[in-house]
């Protein structure tokens, strides 16, 4: 069993050391030896370097999102151009959400392997492709297709991005800058539907898609400039010397998408990546109907009249983005100061009360208000930009703390933590309308509510127990000695208690 590492035991310049693994491989193998990973690694970029990245990244990360969510504006015209039901053009947004949570397990694995920079690259050049291909959609099937295609290049801009992050910041300014990339990734679904409205409302659907193939024309540009590569050590350094066959074999398993699925066994990861999911389900649940229940409600007539009802939560993640990181990475200091060591754990004490009290109360009200109609207008678009500001706090926190324990494999634990944040995107979003029609959004509210409490005390618990959940888990895989070869950080990046500079 690991024993803490105090700040005063680091007196050699903070260093970081290598990190045992608890994750086996597919394959036997002997890893050379990992070398010693300096604090300096953190200075070799200027601040206004790491900021221009965190920007470039933060506009990537925007785009995956905001598509996902621009067709529900549109909805009716989609489905008139193709002679369907709105129903089935809805269902195209679920298997957009679907695809996002099952490329991460690929995208993960291989950005470990070959690097953070071509990755993004390549994604932008085909998010550019793969949009345009939905503009120009000749038929339903087309559109399903090329829709499913940008979800799943899409979904790399967060799994990089959420890693570079990783690279370039320490662990006392990572929320921080987190929550300034994520900013993109959460407001992207707000504010897609109010830009799709308007489109719809002057010009045809396809405008939209257009539109985002610009974007992505943008972003591969901006990626091209602007974003090098930021990653430690690239496991493809490891091949040199290899046979073609060994190579073949040894890529093969590191970029395994099991490897993704396999952290699940950890509790302390599972109870995150749950409330990442309630947070999601909750903000898909509630974007995905405002057209179908609000527009009735207050008796809209117009794409762009309920588009507005987007800007709300839209403008709580703004608001929330001034807080949630800066709020988080607090909550680390004050912690430290108080143990003397840095416990990752301790960061999620910053999202509980939003977690627990602030979003479920949010989406209670907002429920009611419209099942009763009390309230006006004003009730709902409150509460709205309340959930929105309190998703926001929630993300930085939740998000930060999958890199903090798991530095030598961030990629893959942002791919963990997106692969069931998306999966539950896609089911709020698939069964939000049937429910609501069959109980009332006043009692589907409360069924996400109950969601949001439940993994507030998960979370809870692991503030209380994960600390002791990874030692019982260090401990069992010391009789498994192939499940220590793979420098997974659960233990030494959870606890490199080193003297970070202030922020």
């Amino acid at each position: 069993m690991s024993l803490p590492l105090t700040v005063e035991s680091l007196n050699d310049g903070g260093a970081l050391h290598p990190i045992p693994s608890h994750v086996s491989q597919d394959i036997p193998m002997v890893h050379p030896p990992v070398p010693k990973l300096d604090d300096s690694v953190y200075d070799r970029l200027t601040p206004r370097r790491k900021l221009i990245i965190t920007c470039v990244l933060s506009y990537c990360g925007f785009l995956a999102p905001m598509s996902s969510t621009t067709v529900l504006s549109a909805i009716p015209e989609v489905a008139s151009t193709f002679n369907t039901t709105g129903d089935i053009v809805d269902l195209t947004n679920a298997i957009y959400l679907v695809f996002m949570g099952i490329s991460p397990c690929f995208w993960a694995p291989i950005s470990q392997v070959y690097g953070r920079r071509w990755i993004s690259f390549s994604s932008a050049l085909l998010f550019l492709g793969c949009s345009l291909g939905t503009a120009l959609s000749p038929n339903l099937a087309a559109f399903f297709v090329f829709r499913a295609l940008t979800a799943f290049q899409g979904t790399s801009f967060l799994i990089v991005g959420t890693s570079c992050i990783g690279d370039i910041y320490r662990p006392t300014e990572r929320a921080t800058a987190i929550g300034w990339f994520l900013s993109g990734a959460v407001i992207g679904p707000a504010i897609g539907p109010f830009v799709a409205g308007v489109i719809v409302t002057y010009r045809s659907w396809r405008v939209i898609f257009y539109l985002q193939a610009a974007l992505g024309g943008l972003a591969t540009i901006l990626v091209f400039f602007f974003q090098p590569e930021t990653i430690h050590q690239m496991r493809s350094e490891e091949l040199t010397g290899l046979s073609p066959w060994k190579k073949a074999h040894r890529i093969l398993a590191w970029t395994n998408p099991l490897r993704v699925i396999k952290l699940y066994r950890y509790p302390n990861l599972l109870m995150t990546a749950a409330a990442c999911s309630a947070v999601a389900w909750s903000q898909y649940s509630l974007l995905t109907p405002i057209r179908y229940i609000i527009n009735p409600r207050f008796s809209l007539q117009t794409p762009i009249q309920s588009g507005l009802f987007y800007l709300a939560p839209g403008l709580g993640c703004v608001a929330g983005t001034f807080v949630g990181g800066r709020w988080a990475d607090m909550t680390v200091k004050k912690w430290i100061q108080i143990r003397e060591v840095r416990v990752p754990e301790d960061r999620l004490r910053s999202c509980i009360p939003f977690l627990g009290i602030i979003i479920p109360g949010s989406m209670l009200i907002y429920g009611w208000s419209i099942e009763k109609r009390t309230g006006g207008i004003a009730l709902p678009v409150v509460v709205m930009f309340l959930q929105g500001c309190a998703q926001f706090v929630c993300f930085p926190s939740l998000n930060t703390y999958f890199i903090d324990v798991m530095q030598t494999r961030s990629a893959e634990a942002a791919a963990s933590n997106y692969m069931v944040r998306y999966l539950f995107a896609a089911a709020g979003s698939a069964v939000v309308l049937p429910i609501v029609e069959k109980i009332g959004v006043g009692w589907f509210s409360t069924i996400s509510s109950v969601f949001l409490v439940l993994s507030a005390v998960g979370v809870y618990c692991t503030v209380l127990w994960g600390n002791s959940w990874r030692d019982k888990i260090e401990a069992r895989n010391q009789h498994h000695p192939e499940k220590v070869s793979d420098a997974l950080s659960l233990r030494p990046a959870a606890q490199d208690r080193d003297k970070e500079a202030p922020v």
